[in-house]
């Protein structure tokens, strides 16, 4: 096996563990164990130790987030955020306790370094949200909203998982797709890029597609605040 190979072999080992387990519970032996390794050999790959794999660990976890909201930007928005969320929720799902130490800092193997991984998911995954709104210089109220609903996503799956996985994750999907419209469409009341962006957006979405849902909702709901108009 090469070296890069048996080194991506100790990662999947590590990422694995630390997925259900809070990394201070893991041990470099319960990594060597999952790879079928000595623990010398896992030293030989990450003289650093523990600390040197996870971060490693953490930056492949990364990568795999960063392209959950990697998508074709074509159709409707509502379904490409479906999707992006449908990868997004999934990771979340198969590594529930390594994502909540992840986010919640709740690990002593947290550092400026790990720190900045995340940070770097985040930015990322708010650049390509900004790509499917098709604007080329989003402006701050824009770019505030985005990350406004990233920090939501990341929030609501948080919660998601202290509810024992509860609403079913597509209910949960759909639920996030509802507020990133609200939010945008708020957005779009105080600022006229972020209003030329739901128009364009709307333009293209179905009517029974959840766009169109959501709005058959939300009017009744409306129409009993009248007396505010």
């Amino acid at each position: 096996m090469s070296v890069e190979a048996r080194r991506a072999e100790l990662i999947a080992a590590a990422l694995g563990l630390f997925a259900h387990r809070a990394p201070e519970d893991v041990s470099l032996d319960d990594v060597a164990s999952a790879a079928g390794a000595s623990r010398p050999l896992v030293y030989r790959y990450f003289p650093g130790g523990k600390q040197q794999l996870y971060e490693a660990a953490l930056r492949s976890a990364a990568d795999e987030l960063e392209r959950c909201f990697e998508e074709p930007r074509s159709g409707p928005l509502s379904g490409r955020l479906g999707r992006v969320l449908n990868r997004y929720l999934a990771f979340v799902d198969e590594h529930d306790a390594g994502f909540s130490a992840l986010l919640q800092s709740g690990s002593v193997a947290e550092t400026s370094r790990t720190n900045a991984i995340v940070d770097e998911v985040r930015r990322a995954a708010a650049e390509q949200i900004l790509l499917h709104l098709a604007v080329r210089k989003p402006g701050v109220r824009l770019r505030m909203m985005v990350r406004t609903w990233i920090t939501a996503v990341e929030a609501a799956s948080l919660i998601w998982l202290d509810e024992e996985k509860q609403p079913p994750m597509e209910e949960l999907r759909d639920w996030l797709v509802d507020h990133f419209v609200a939010l945008l469409t708020a957005t779009a009341t105080t600022d006229p890029q972020a209003a030329r962006v739901i128009r364009a957006a709307l333009a293209i979405e179905p009517a029974e597609g959840p766009v169109g849902r959501l709005a058959r909702r939300v009017v009744p709901t409306l129409g009993e605040a009248s007396h505010l108009l």
